[in-house]
C-alpha cells in the first residue's frame, strides 16, 4: 500500500462516525473521488447500502445512524419528531417497543432517499412531510452515545403528535403525556403557537393545557394565538367543546 493511500485510508477512519452511513456526494466533498470510493468497496474498505451510500465492512447501523447521515452529511432538513422524540426525552406515557412507529418531520418538498427507504424497509418509520411550523423553533441536538440527532424538544414534539391525532396518535395518550410536560418552557411554547398553521393543534393544545393548568400556561398570551373561525369535529359522536369549537372523545372529556 502506498504512502498517499495510507493516508486516505487513516483520514477515512478519523472522518467516519461508527454506526453511521457513508454518503458517495459527503466522501467526494472529503476527497475521496468516485473512483477511489469503488476501489475501497472492491478491497473490503466500504460496503455498499444502495446508490451512493455505504457502510464499514462488520458495523450495524441502525435507523438512527441513517438519520444521522441524512442530517450531517446530506443535510436533510428532517428531524425526528411527535411521540419518537417524546419518548427520547423520557416523556411518553406508555412503555414503547421496538414495534413502535418513528417519527420523522420534514418540509413538504423532502424525499428520504432510496437507500435509506431499502435499508430500513423492515422498520417502522414514517416521514409526516408538513408545512405545520415552517420555523425552527422547538429543535435540539440529542446526545447518544456515538453521535448527535437533530429532535423535536417537547414543545414541540407535542404539538407534532397532535397534528397526527386522533387518526395515528391517541388524544387520550397524549393528554397523558401533556400531564407530564410540567416543566415546557413558555416563551418557546408562544413562538410555536403563533407559527403554527394548523387550527386544529393550536386548539387541541390549548384545550388540554387549560384543562391540566400547569404553571407555564399562566404565561402564554392566547391573544396572539390566532385559532380561526368554525367548529373542528375531530371524532364521532363525542362532546362539543364551545371554548374552543371542537369535538373531542367523551373519554378525554370525562378526564
Amino acid at each position: 500500500m502506498s504512502t498517499n493511500n495510507e493516508i486516505k485510508i487513516k483520514k477515512l477512519i478519523e472522518l467516519h462516525v461508527p454506526g453511521t452511513i457513508l454518503l458517495s456526494s459527503w466522501l467526494t466533498q472529503n476527497g475521496f473521488s468516485h473512483d477511489l470510493q469503488q476501489r475501497y468497496r472492491k478491497s473490503g474498505w466500504l460496503e455498499s447500502v444502495g446508490v451512493g451510500a455505504f457502510k464499514r465492512p462488520g458495523e450495524k447501523v441502525t435507523w438512527q445512524g441513517g438519520i444521522y447521515s441524512l442530517q450531517k452529511q446530506l443535510k436533510l432538513p428532517i428531524h425526528i419528531g411527535g411521540l419518537t422524540a417524546l419518548s427520547m426525552f423520557g416523556y411518553s406515557h406508555y412503555i414503547r417497543t421496538d414495534s413502535e412507529r418513528i417519527y420523522l418531520f420534514s418540509p413538504l418538498q423532502t424525499k428520504l432517499p432510496n437507500w435509506f427507504k431499502k435499508k430500513f424497509a423492515n422498520e417502522p418509520i414514517m416521514q409526516v412531510r408538513t408545512s405545520m411550523l415552517k420555523i425552527e423553533t422547538g429543535l435540539t441536538e440529542h446526545e447518544t452515545a456515538q453521535y448527535q440527532l437533530t429532535a423535536s424538544t417537547p414543545e414541540r414534539a407535542i404539538l407534532e403528535a397532535l397534528f397526527l391525532s386522533p387518526d395515528k396518535t391517541d388524544l387520550i395518550e397524549l393528554f397523558q403525556v401533556m400531564s407530564g410536560l410540567v416543566n415546557l418552557r413558555p416563551a418557546i411554547v408562544q413562538d410555536l403557537l403563533e407559527n403554527c398553521t394548523s387550527i386544529k393543534v393550536k386548539r387541541l393544545f390549548l384545550y388540554m393545557a387549560g384543562k391540566i393548568n400547569h404553571q407555564w400556561y399562566q404565561f402564554i398570551n392566547l391573544s396572539g394565538v390566532k385559532l380561526g373561525s368554525g367548529d373542528r369535529k375531530l371524532v364521532e359522536n363525542g362532546v362539543y367543546n364551545a371554548d374552543f369549537g371542537i369535538t373531542i372523545p367523551k373519554e378525554l372529556n370525562a378526564l
